[in-house]
């Protein structure tokens, strides 16, 4: 069965993200994917200290819910990164977790222990799902970069966006005429994607 997982960096329980990633969760479910939720903002992990201890094992010395759940991540075939655009940029919630990504960075290019094939990556798809209130239609560019870095580190291709703008204009993602439903169709291609081969 092919594993969609969905990891919401929203503080914001059941706001506009969560809504359009539950969407696209649901749409997965559909095409007959086995789906999983994650909210950031329910564990308990401290930000990366730039110790670079990893750099030297590949190992994170912190001991708490981010290596699990990068580990999880890592095996899903379909990632789901779900924030709400604040300050032009992702939410505090998702940034922490994925500098505590480095250690990934550290295997790949420091200690060279770990690579992605090419049919890895293109049997691991990484989707972005984000909303902003903002009608600027740059809004979402200081998030992208961010983004690719983590699906690059967990051996994701990243696939494509699932962002809307100017959601105060709409009253919220469910006033906005297509969004709902372009991510859940969004998430039932991703697993016919797989699916086809």
């Amino acid at each position: 069965m092919i594993r969609v997982l969905g990891v919401s960096g929203s503080p914001h329980r059941h706001g506009n993200t969560e809504r359009l990633l539950d969407a696209f969760l649901e749409g997965a479910r559909e095409a007959g994917a086995g789906t999983d939720k994650v909210v950031l903002s329910t564990l308990a992990y401290t930000p990366c200290r730039g110790c670079n201890a990893c750099h030297r094992t590949g190992v994170c010395i912190l001991h708490d819910d981010a290596i699990p759940l990068l580990e999880t991540m890592a095996g899903a075939d379909v990632l789901a990164i779900a924030s709400p655009i604040y300050s032009m940029g992702i939410t505090a919630e998702l940034k922490g977790l994925i500098d505590r990504a480095q250690y990934l960075w550290a295997r790949r290019m420091i200690t060279n222990t770990l690579e992605y094939s090419p049919e890895h990556l293109a049997r691991h798809r990484g989707v972005f799902l984000s909303t902003a209130g903002s009608d600027w239609l740059n809004v979402f560019d200081g998030a992208y970069p961010v983004v690719k870095a983590l699906f690059s580190g967990l051996g994701f291709t990243y696939a494509g966006n699932i962002v809307y703008n100017a959601l105060d204009r709409h009253g919220g993602v469910r006033g906005h005429p297509t969004a709902l439903a372009e991510a859940r169709e969004a998430g039932r291609r991703e697993v016919a994607a797989l699916l086809a081969g």
